[in-house]
């Protein structure tokens, strides 16, 4: 379940069509349930290519094969770390990449990808059914391929009417709820940077004092999500009926839940949700760049949109892609949730996390 959670949507997919970039660009394949492409296509059948990613990719036996079975393109997979590690690989390898395509940068690490040119410009015609609100590149260097919302859950039965559940940021510093928040480093947590950030966008420049009164209030910090989760959380024994996860976490607690129960112990206080966006892009300097546009289409089909939500437990981008019932019954996703434009993010993040540690833990 770490596995699945570490990273964080409607699914999004579509059937695909490989088209040309440019005036030069090589035309592709289709793949099935495709419009049929014009041109003389790149032959790309018996070529293999690489998939970047981060080490919470994770996916059904069978779904990289589908693409194989559809464009005769085999796929590799090169672990790179997490999401910072990743970026920062491949900002060492620039125009001599380590792979084809990278999926798994976000809107909190884009920027700087952007800034260091890792990527090739790519309109995929499965875009069409991709929400403009997740398109953050106007140049389509990267496409957005899912997304999950980083929230403050809690353990349903730890509150009742003389402790209702908190319902905005605001609430968290009450003195009410003292001692009862866990939050993840944002030095060293995906979420824990989420929820920081999170922070920012609802209190601007009072994000400083409101970072004291969480400190004032006897917030838990932790070094990452799984000792957040399985240790200071109710759900691994702790004592803490609040913690920073996922809007996912809940059909996660049902579907994993050992004896079977049919509702979630926990929920989601939607009004401190972030949006993160993992986006895929095809990486400067490919020789493969036909069949890295094919593999860019196949991550925004219905084949693997559909397989994402119960392996990362993240929201495809596309939708077209139907969710699992599991998702259905037990997500509730935020109708406003917190965003940072990514160049503000890019610029001020270390900025950030620097004055935050300053804060809460000194």
């Amino acid at each position: 379940m770490h596995r699945i959670l570490t990273r964080v949507f409607p699914i999004v997919a579509a059937a695909c069509v490989l088209a040309a970039c440019g005036s030069d660009a090589p035309t592709g394949v289709g793949l099935s349930g495709s419009a049929p492409t014009t041109g003389a296509p790149e032959p790309i059948a018996g070529q293999a290519i690489t998939l970047v990613t981060h080490d919470s990719f994770w996916v059904s036996p069978g779904t990289l094969e589908a693409f194989t079975a559809e464009t005769g393109v085999t796929v590799t997979i090169e672990y790179a770390g997490d999401t910072g590690m990743m970026v920062a690989t491949s900002i060492l390898t620039a125009g001599n990449p380590i792979g084809d395509v990278m999926y798994g940068v976000d809107n909190t690490f884009l920027q700087r990808a952007l800034d260091a040119d890792l990527f090739e410009a790519y309109e995929s015609p499965a875009l069409v059914n991709v929400p403009e609100s997740l398109q953050l590149d106007p140049g389509h260097r990267v496409t957005p391929i899912d997304f999950g919302d980083v929230c403050a859950n809690y353990w349903i039965d730890r509150f009742d009417d003389d402790l209702p559940v908190p319902s905005t940021l605001a609430d968290l510093a009450d003195p009410a709820y003292k001692g009862l928040l866990v939050v993840e480093n944002p030095e060293t947590s995906s979420p824990g940077l989420a929820f920081l950030l999170a922070t920012i966008a609802e209190f601007g420049d009072g994000w400083e004092d409101y970072w004291r009164s969480l400190r004032d209030n006897d917030v838990a910090v932790t070094a990452g999500w799984e000792d957040a989760y399985y240790g200071e959380f109710v759900s691994g024994g702790g004592d803490r009926p609040i913690v920073i996860s996922y809007a996912s976490s809940p059909p996660a607690e049902v579907i994993y839940a050992d004896p079977p129960v049919d509702t979630a112990p926990t929920g989601v206080i939607t009004n401190t949700c972030f949006r993160q966006v993992e986006f895929a892009g095809i990486l400067a300097g490919t020789t493969h760049r036909a069949a890295a546009e094919a593999l860019i289409d196949f991550l925004l089909s219905d084949t693997f949109q559909e397989d994402i939500p119960l392996n990362m437990f993240v929201f495809p981008a596309s939708t077209t892609a139907d969710l699992p019932q599991a998702f259905i019954d037990h997500v509730v996703l935020p109708d406003d949730p917190h965003t940072l434009a990514h160049a503000d993010i890019g610029a001020n993040r270390n900025a950030w996390t620097e004055r935050w540690t300053e804060i809460v833990l000194r």
